[in-house]
């Protein structure tokens, strides 16, 4: 049997390139070795999203972004985690196996109270109860279907930490190997996609292209991104040109070699090299771009995949939920 893969993906607004290249491409490439388990963790976004329309049409736009760029629901698993509701009952019965220590040294509650410090206000300042027990929730994601690895950047590999560590508690105190411990499986790249401005693509900078933008739109994007001022005639290293090093992301090996020869012989002006990103830009998610959207002008049609997935998903988790009941001395659920 293969063993299995776990992606969760927060639905917090448009998908951009550095979410295409840090979770979503290379998550799917994942499923010609492992059964793939995909969900959207619209409980996890609960915890800054609190607009039930805004929520809705995120979970529309990134359930349409991962079957735009080739998810296919008919293999492996692919569900809304608010579909499973095991997963809450678990969160539960993990975080009575989790110490509080856990809980505060969390990256995301940390970052919170660290901000608040700098601020000069109090350190609980917006800090709600869903961020602080974050982790509990995500243990549950990744515990209930048994995930061998579950694919993240180097800055997320806490939360994959975390899991391995619950269940290795668990397992112990139950004497019985009631959940497989996960591997993290980290993406390497994922701290080098350059945003407009040259600091790592995210939202919180501002600084990001966003997957499915026309033609027009993107090319206004790319217009943007930050170069320097050397003249047309001046050689120029394309390790250092932030165009180049999204360019080389996307193009093939010929089109990488070709392009870079281009920066070092000069005569070449940034316009060109920006044209010849949106080119590869518009390779890559021209045909996508129409099937996401359709599938925006339809939502019930996303709504029918995401139910199907669940309808899928929850035999299995209640299955699992029923081993971690009967353990704690709760006997099966009705």
């Amino acid at each position: 049997m293969k063993k299995i893969s776990l992606t969760g993906i927060k639905p917090t607004g448009t998908p951009h390139l550095g979410n295409y290249l840090g979770a979503i491409r290379p998550a799917l490439e994942l499923a010609k070795d492992y059964d793939t388990v995909y969900f959207i963790a619209d409980y996890h976004a609960l915890t800054t999203v609190h607009d039930g329309k805004e929520m809705a049409e995120n979970i529309h736009k990134v359930a349409a972004t991962w079957l735009a760029c080739g998810l296919d629901p008919e293999k492996g698993l692919f569900y809304k985690q608010s579909d499973i509701p095991e997963i809450f009952e678990l969160s539960w019965a993990l975080s009575c196996f989790t110490p509080k220590g856990f809980m505060n040294r969390a990256h995301a509650y940390k970052a919170k109270v660290e901000a608040n410090r700098a601020n000069g206000e109090d350190l609980d300042t917006n800090v709600n109860m869903g961020l602080y027990c974050y982790p509990c929730l995500m243990d549950a994601d990744i515990l209930m279907f048994n995930a061998d690895v579950v694919p993240v950047g180097k800055d997320q590999k806490q939360h994959v930490e975390f899991a391995r560590d619950v269940a290795i508690r668990f397992n112990k105190q139950m004497g019985k190997d009631v959940f497989v411990v996960p591997e993290p499986l980290i993406q390497e790249t994922t701290d080098v996609i350059p945003g407009l401005d040259g600091r790592k693509m995210s939202k919180s900078y501002d600084n990001t292209i966003e997957l499915f933008l026309d033609e027009k739109a993107r090319k206004k994007k790319v217009n943007k991104i930050v170069t320097n001022s050397l003249p047309l005639e001046a050689a120029k290293d394309p390790d250092t040109c932030n165009v180049f090093n999204l360019f080389k992301l996307f193009a093939t090996p010929e089109e990488t070699a070709a392009l870079a020869e281009t920066y070092r012989a000069g005569g070449m002006g940034w316009g060109y090299a920006k044209g010849e990103l949106q080119r590869v830009l518009e390779r890559t998610f021209g045909e996508a771009r129409e099937k996401y959207n359709d599938l925006m002008a339809h939502p019930d049609r996303i709504d029918e995949i995401l139910h199907a997935g669940a309808e899928k998903a929850r035999p299995i988790a209640r299955e699992h939920m029923d081993k971690v009941r009967e353990v704690l001395g709760y006997g099966k659920s009705f």
